[in-house]
């Protein structure tokens, strides 16, 4: 019998967490023609496999943060990954869409893995440490948007769709085994009861510290789901861009978010947190300004719109890390909460600009309307990480528990 784990996770373990839950998005992308025409519906409602997931995986982060400040982080995320392994295999043997969609949605479960896995290296190191850790799975969280759909669309014209969603019962399966033998508890101050746990709340709900480094990662990452929104349209129409050529040059966003993390990883440990989110923050914002002027001007081509955004892809990198980390040390007894609480807000902002950008964007704006839209989003992190900056100035004479 597999002994159960009593000490803290090997890194590999948390990686592979956040990839699992990142390639449960996307790697079925390129099949998703193909399912419309087997279960014989319109493409539309085969997509709120897509929509209907991000919603869902919004409110799990809410409700599984919590539970792991109760119960600890370990049970919460091998329930998480019980309900994974079971709903893939329900997907993967569905013959009716609605059926297919309720076991979708139950993948959802796997957010756990992005979420906890962030408490989890806070549970385990200081703020600063915990900054350069989540740099390194952030990576993760980059190689996998590129690699997967590639594998995805592999399994999907040898064995069709249903071989994706076969490959997330064995590759759930298998991180099950491996958190049940390596992934320890970590939470070591769990909350005795949920009142007393929500009696907590208001430390962070008030704190406005908490609220710079969330909405600051929100923007953030509002920026990158408009581009994923955007730029298929500015690309294809304006610069004819073919299809195929697209995925790659969409790809250097998130070449520039493993590059950045990797940065983050090497610099976190040793650089204030703040300094790191600003500084990703004012990478971003530059290459963006400097698209902008030269859209602007008239110059429209695929240097100055991706590589203006590749600068995006860099910022996000350095300042996501330092946001998250910063996140979940206002309160560390509530880090299980404070991760699903931003990891919420995160999507929920995707999921608004990702709107605000299919309305504004149109053939005769769409490059400049782009880099704008995605600069506001980049400038409202800046203030965000800056009025932290502000706040640690202004208190760095109190005492911690007078703070906020």
């Amino acid at each position: 019998m597999l002994r159960a784990a009593s000490s803290p996770p090997r890194m590999v373990t948390l990686v592979l967490l956040t990839a699992l839950s990142t390639l449960s998005l996307n790697m079925f992308l390129p099949s998703l023609p193909g399912m419309a025409l087997d279960f014989q519906v319109d493409y539309a409602l085969v997509n709120l496999s897509i929509a209907g997931y991000l919603a869902i995986t919004a409110v799990l982060q809410v409700i599984m943060g919590p539970l792991s400040d109760r119960f600890g982080r370990r049970p919460v995320l091998l329930v998480g990954l019980v309900v994974f392994v079971m709903a893939s295999l329900g997907c993967a043997l569905a013959t009716d869409i609605w059926v297919f969609l309720t076991f979708r949605i139950l993948q959802g479960a796997i957010i756990a893995g992005t979420a906890l896995s962030r408490a989890v290296i806070r549970d385990m190191v200081p703020a600063q440490e915990a900054a350069s850790l989540m740099g390194y799975v952030s990576m993760a969280m980059a190689v996998a948007p590129m690699l997967g759909p590639m594998f995805g669309g592999a399994l999907d014209a040898v064995f069709g769709w249903r071989a994706n969603f076969l490959a997330f019962t064995g590759l759930g399966a298998v991180l099950l085994l491996l958190c049940w033998t390596d992934l320890g508890e970590t939470n070591k101050e769990p909350s005795e009861t949920f009142a007393r746990q929500f009696r907590s709340y208001p430390e962070l709900f008030q704190s406005r510290r908490f609220w710079g480094y969330s909405l600051c990662m929100a923007f953030s990452t509002a920026a990158f789901y408009s581009f994923l929104s955007g730029v298929p349209l500015v690309a294809q129409t304006l610069l004819g861009v073919s299809s195929a050529e697209l995925g790659l040059y969409i790809g250097s966003i998130t070449g520039g978010f493993f590059f950045g993390s990797f940065l983050s990883g090497r610099l976190a440990k040793r650089t204030a947190l703040t300094t790191m989110m600003i500084a990703g923050r004012v990478v971003a914002c530059g290459g963006l300004l400097i698209g902008l002027a030269f859209i602007a001007t008239g110059t429209v081509n695929l240097l100055t719109l991706f590589g203006a955004t590749l600068f995006v892809g860099i910022g996000n990198g350095l300042t996501m890390p330092s946001s998250n980390a910063g996140a979940l040390s206002i309160r560390p007894r509530l880090a299980g909460s404070a991760s699903g609480l931003s990891g919420a807000l995160t999507v929920g902002s995707g999921a608004v600009f990702t709107s605000v950008t299919g309305a504004i964007l149109t053939e005769e704006n769409g490059a400049f309307a782009l880099i704008a839209l995605m600069l506001f989003c980049s400038a409202a992190g800046l203030l965000a990480a800056l009025s932290v900056r502000r706040i640690d100035r202004r208190e760095s004479l109190l005492p911690p528990s007078a703070s906020s």
